[in-house]
């Protein structure tokens, strides 16, 4: 079964950041007061109908205790997903981001403890090059590339290349060592193993992942899916707090929730089961990745067979139809500031009032602010063009073991039918006169150069969108 690596973000030492977050925000997700609507609302322009007897308001009061304890939400003392295990490749290190934070995961086999994965700061201690893109050397140790420096599992550095065999030693203090965290691995039966620092003993026991029963549960099988998105964390969660969108966002390509089936109508068999788990990342200023997570206890064999790219299709289509309206969404809120987002903001349903609850949450506990854990630009980045805006490559494809492997696949069979069209037209023409005599012979030889070439341009159509780009427009759907 697919696993998710974990890693706490916490104040000693440097922080590192990494993995399990679900559909709702870990530590939160305040409820405000059911009172009437603030009396400085702009008018309502909706018909009487779709306004809700009862909404949940925009609060006004003063900041009040959190539910832990705290007059503030403490980002760096929360549980933040990483990727999927089944996405990390232990030959290569990974970078990931993680509020605002760069980090490497790679797999340690540099000896006693080995055998776990690590994550350290994305920086080596020489020069700061990037250890994410360095390599996992002969004896298992994380390699920086730019001068061969290499790192065990406790970040120690074992070996310095331009160091000289005989002479005076090399001084291995602390200023050549990494910064790191101790990461949780999440396996089947939840076994959970820490490396050995004391500023991490208690944490499983002062606060645990928020951890979902059904991913480790056998009778259940799961489809895991990475994207990273160009709007910010905030408005991720407030998107996936907000189901009213999905039938007009996601027209024609998701389906409407079912009604809650009666468990009596299936004897002694269990109700099938199908959940949607999002686990939610803060990037950087207007970046968010999501990671999903969809078990379920039914289609079982269809999900042995079915390859795990083709799930991400449709998920990225999803993803894809309403990135823009989000991306754009945030610049808005900006704008405004999000101080002042009940003044923007016209919410008089019920259906709004999950996007209200969230929205009273973070200016309460956070003041309308992600904790970075490393100093940010307070400003969103420009907006780009809409084909790197909606791109799946980088975002999704580069990310995911089975899309790029599928990618991979495709590319291949792509040239083989070029080649295969171009060859079967060479023959025709050595041929001429010879082996191919009848014409019949000739069509047939013809029609199968031309299916070929159509094939490798549909083929490379089918890339272009499901890897690389494909543009959505609501007004056609």
């Amino acid at each position: 079964m697919d696993t998710l690596p974990l890693l706490p973000l916490t104040r000693p030492s440097l922080p590192l950041a990494a993995p399990l977050r679900r559909g709702r925000l870990c530590g939160g997700g305040g409820g405000g007061a059911r009172i009437a609507q603030s009396p400085g609302r702009r008018a309502a322009r909706l018909p009487v109908s779709a306004v809700a007897g009862e909404t949940t308001a925009w609060t006004e009061d003063a900041p009040s205790p959190s539910p832990s304890g705290q007059e503030r939400f403490d980002w760096l003392d929360q549980w933040y997903p990483l990727a999927p295990m089944c996405d990390l490749d232990p030959r290569a290190p990974h970078g990931k981001t993680v509020l605002g934070l760069s980090v490497v995961a790679w797999y340690d086999r540099s000896g006693a403890g080995s055998g776990e994965w690590r994550v350290f700061d994305d920086a080596c201690p020489h020069r700061l090059a990037p250890l994410s893109e360095g390599r996992i050397d002969d004896k298992g140790r994380l390699q920086c590339v730019y001068h061969g420096w290499c790192f065990d599992g406790a970040g120690a550095c074992k070996f310095i290349p331009q160091a000289p065999a005989l002479g005076p030693p090399v001084r291995h203090d602390t200023n050549l060592s990494l910064n790191f965290a101790s990461i949780v691995t999440l396996r089947l039966k939840l076994k959970q193993k820490w490396m050995a620092e004391p500023e991490y003993k208690d944490v499983l026991q002062r606060k645990r992942p928020p951890l979902v029963p059904e991913i480790d549960d056998p009778e259940f099988v799961t489809v895991y899916g990475i994207r990273d998105l160009p709007y910010g964390y905030d408005i991720l969660v407030e998107n996936l707090f907000d189901p009213a969108h999905v039938p007009y966002a996601h027209k024609g390509i998701m389906r409407g929730i079912r009604k809650k089936e009666d468990p009596g109508r299936y004897g002694n068999k269990k109700a099938p089961r199908l959940l949607l788990v999002f686990f939610c990342i803060p990037v950087a200023p207007g970046r968010s990745r999501v990671i999903w997570a969809f078990p379920r206890n039914v289609g079982v064999w269809p999900h042995k067979i079915t390859p795990r790219w083709l799930y991400h299709v449709g998920q990225n289509l999803i993803l894809d139809s309403d990135i823009f309206l989000l991306h754009v969404e945030e610049r808005k809120f900006a704008a405004a500031g999000l101080d002042n987002w009940q003044k923007v903001c016209y919410v008089p349903t019920s259906s709004d009032n999950m996007v209200i609850a969230f929205r009273n949450w973070f200016r309460k506990f956070c003041k309308n602010r992600i904790g970075w854990a490393t100093p940010q630009v307070d400003q969103l980045p420009p907006t780009p063009t809409k084909d790197q805006l909606m791109e799946r490559y980088w975002s999704h494809v580069a990310q995911c073991t089975s899309c790029k492997a599928a990618l991979k696949a495709m590319k291949a069979l792509e040239v083989a039918l070029q080649v295969a069209s171009v060859a079967v037209v060479g023959f025709l023409a050595i041929a001429n006169g010879t082996a191919v005599t009848s014409t019949v012979q000739r069509t047939v030889v013809v029609s199968t150069a031309v299916l070929c070439f159509a094939a490798s341009r549909w083929l490379a159509n089918f890339i272009e969108k499901n890897f690389y780009f494909q543009d959505y427009i609501h007004a056609y759907k």
